[in-house]
């Protein structure tokens, strides 16, 4: 039998604490008679009446093997650090009840214990719902009945400081949370759709301390190239890569290279995502003028040696930066690009004269994120070359690991992410290219064996570390 696909609104049919007691899976509901799948070596003696005054539903029961229900309660119903519920007294539980004064404790605590950047909240027609994202996928958790979720909005509102009046703009709004020794913070964004309001809460972690740079994940030659235009007293450092990809955690490890008692660092972010002790981080606050723009002028009056901006997004940034760098300033920067020479373009596009952009770039960065395969359950599969695209089949292995899913990984089939990179020197040779405006440098990069994105992509495939739909998408965008 293969994992259920188990709506939420099944799913919540049981709590974590009832499916794991009972040794039952919701199977289907159907005129208002509710199937559950139940270990076949189970004592069933009593279940279905006790179950039917528990739940006040009409109940039948399924045999199943008690290797599928086990699978079914991890993945369904899973607990803190995969802990057995049965035999552990410590195990945490997480039961949502919007009534409950402490259920935005309750939502958060199960978000961080399953590793979850987001949470998500929202309502189509009569169904709401509350999904998490977990190594960078959605996941549904719990649903909600219609008549919960305006109360559940405007809690989270008030916590957030937002006005719970106003639901016809978007908002934004930001929680402070105790979360075991260490603060949470929560990062609200309120969008009003054709049902109702939508929010989004980032789980924002308040201490960079755990930021280290070693751990990021560059190879020793992208590190060595890293670290070496980080020293220099001036010029602009790019990273670039979607949301979500890393890259303000690649700058924090950079800030905490560079924070030494003789630097002076100024940082304008959006949101500030970490806080570091001798940096001087300023919150950007458009609605009242302070912009990316508007920071930066004041930041060169403030005797700086290196400047953090959250992220260049119009020409007038771009501009700024570039002044900075040119008055012998160290500046770190973020923009949306799909390559590391890509940023030379969209910078050019945005009205920076090419020489420039070539007498101040000292590196670029492009990044992602590789969801990792879970060592635990990993399957070892022969490889077709027919599944890969042809410049890359005489580099591939003959065997390829797939995801398959145990207790360790709550059944996903992978377990954490590591970022890859694309690390580009600016040379004299790249300094003369962009004075050019050339749009590859392709050529150069292989004279030089500096790897690129699918490149290392490819080599956490080769090495069977991640899957081949995760590196899938890196190979046809390079041809």
């Amino acid at each position: 039998m293969k994992l259920l696909q188990l709506n939420p609104e099944l799913k919540n049919t049981l709590t974590i604490e009832q499916a794991w007691y009972y040794g039952i899976v919701p199977f289907n509901s159907e005129q208002g008679i509710v199937t559950f799948l139940v270990k076949s070596a189970s004592d069933w003696n009593g279940l279905k009446e006790e179950l039917e005054i528990v739940l006040g539903k009409k109940i039948n029961l399924q045999p199943e093997a008690n290797e599928q229900i086990e699978q079914l309660l991890m993945q369904y119903y899973p607990r803190l650090n995969g802990d057995n519920p049965l035999n552990s007294a410590n195990t945490q539980t997480f039961r949502l009840n919007v009534n409950d004064s402490n259920f935005l404790e309750t939502l958060v605590k199960e978000a961080k214990a399953l590793n979850s950047s987001d949470i998500h909240i929202e309502t189509y027609g009569e169904k709401c719902r509350i999904r998490f994202r977990v190594d960078g996928v959605l996941i549904d958790r719990h649903k909600l009945n219609k008549a919960e979720y305006p109360t559940l909005v405007n809690k989270i509102k008030i916590a957030a400081s937002c006005d719970i009046a106003e639901k016809r703009m978007p908002q934004d709004g930001r929680i402070r949370f105790k979360f075991n020794a260490s603060n949470l913070d929560i990062r609200v964004s309120i969008l009003p759709t054709l049902y109702g309001e939508k929010l989004v809460l980032r789980l924002l972690g308040s201490d960079a301390g755990h930021i280290e740079f070693v751990k990021l994940g560059f190879t020793s030659e992208e590190s060595e190239r890293y670290q070496l235009a980080v020293k220099k007293p001036n010029g602009i450092i790019l990273i670039s890569g979607p949301t979500g990809s890393g890259k303000t955690t690649t700058l924090y490890a950079t800030l905490k290279l560079l924070n030494k008692p003789t630097n002076n660092i100024l940082t304008i972010e959006d949101p500030i995502e970490y806080t570091l002790d001798g940096v001087n981080q300023v919150q950007l606050k458009e609605d009242i003028g302070l912009t990316y723009t508007e920071a930066l002028r004041t930041f060169l009056r403030q005797d700086p040696d290196v400047i953090m901006l959250g992220e260049i997004r119009d020409a007038l940034t771009a501009q700024m930066a570039i002044r900075a760098a040119l008055t012998g300033h160290l500046v770190l920067s973020t923009i949306h690009t799909n390559s590391a020479w890509g940023t030379v373009s969209r910078l050019v596009d945005m009205g920076v004269a090419p020489y420039l952009l070539a007498s101040t770039l000292n590196l670029s960065v492009a990044q992602r994120l590789v969801r990792l395969l879970c060592p635990h359950c990993k399957a070892e599969h022969t490889l077709h070359p027919a599944e890969l695209p042809a410049f890359v089949r005489p580099l591939a292995p003959t065997q390829h690991f797939k995801p398959k899913g145990c207790p360790q990984c709550y059944y996903t089939g992978f377990k954490g992410r590591r970022a890859i990179y694309e690390v580009v020197n600016i040379t004299p040779e790249l300094t003369e290219l962009i004075k050019t405006n050339a749009t590859s440098i392709d050529a150069y990069l292989n004279e030089n064996k500096i790897e690129k994105l699918w490149q290392n992509a490819f080599k956490l495939f080769i090495f069977g570390e991640t899957s081949l739909e995760e590196v899938y998408p890196y190979l046809i965008a390079e041809h």
